[in-house]
């Protein structure tokens, strides 16, 4: 398999279990999923049905107790807490519902901050998260704090810090929660836009008009993918003669 064929990100018989014995908790699993570059994956679910742990274990944000999970090839398990730290930085971008921007620094200050941690000068982290920011039209705020920003600018913020640099995997948990529907379109279109642009998105959402702008629309449920043509036909037929 050439390295252009390799999936971004790969799941292989994941699972997270909390707790042990009689009081432990399957959050998810176990579960398979491979997603292409350029690939825009969305997950459906209700609450509870363990998308958000999905995407921690997806992002290194937490461990798995069963399965693997790969990125460009690299088991996360098999790397050293350096080698994990310095993948985060450089392969995986995140926008989260609570967004994490840091109310101390501006704009631009929280787009550079990812490139500065990895050791870019200054100058050039700066200067490429403007151009980051004008990618999302929002560079003419880059002055500007968290604090004195909208929901909606201050959601092109962290998906500009999502998509700085060379990151080519970007997890999206409910990015569009918060905002009015013209907003969240636009942030639909900027995640479109980013597999356009060869970078891969997995996206959870409970709203079905933005998980169609995926490329593929994946259902959990109790921990597990499954089909829900198949489930409603299943409970029809149950419904049947009671």
């Amino acid at each position: 398999m050439s390295a252009s064929d390799e999936p971004v990100l790969a799941l292989e018989a994941l699972e997270r279990v909390h707790g042990s014995g009689e009081q432990a908790v399957r959050a998810l699993g176990p579960i398979d999923l491979t997603v292409a570059r350029g690939e825009f994956v969305a997950v459906m679910g209700p609450s509870g049905s363990g998308k958000s742990t999905l995407l921690a274990l997806a992002g290194a944000l937490d461990d798995p107790t069963g399965g693997r999970v790969c990125v460009h090839g690299h088991d996360l398990a098999r790397l050293s807490a350096r080698d994990l730290a310095a993948l985060r930085r450089r392969s995986i971008g995140y926008v989260f519902q609570d967004l994490n921007l840091l109310p101390g620094l501006s704009a631009l200050e929280n787009v550079a901050l990812p490139l500065e941690l990895d050791g870019v000068r200054q100058r050039h982290a700066r200067a490429e998260a403007l151009a980051t920011l004008q990618r999302v039209r929002i560079d003419h705020l880059a002055a500007r704090f968290p604090d004195d920003l909208s929901g909606g600018e201050r959601q092109r913020v962290a998906i500009a810090r999502a998509i700085v640099g060379p990151r080519t995997l970007m997890l999206a948990d409910e990015p569009t929660g918060a905002l009015d529907s013209v907003t969240g379109e636009r942030v639909m279109r900027l995640l479109r836009g980013a597999c356009d642009d060869g970078r891969s998105v997995v996206l959870v959402t409970h709203d079905a008009s933005h998980a169609a702008w995926a490329d593929r629309v994946l259902h959990l449920r109790d921990g597990l993918w499954f089909e829900p043509a198949v489930a409603d036909a299943a409970a029809r037929f149950d419904g049947v003669g009671s």
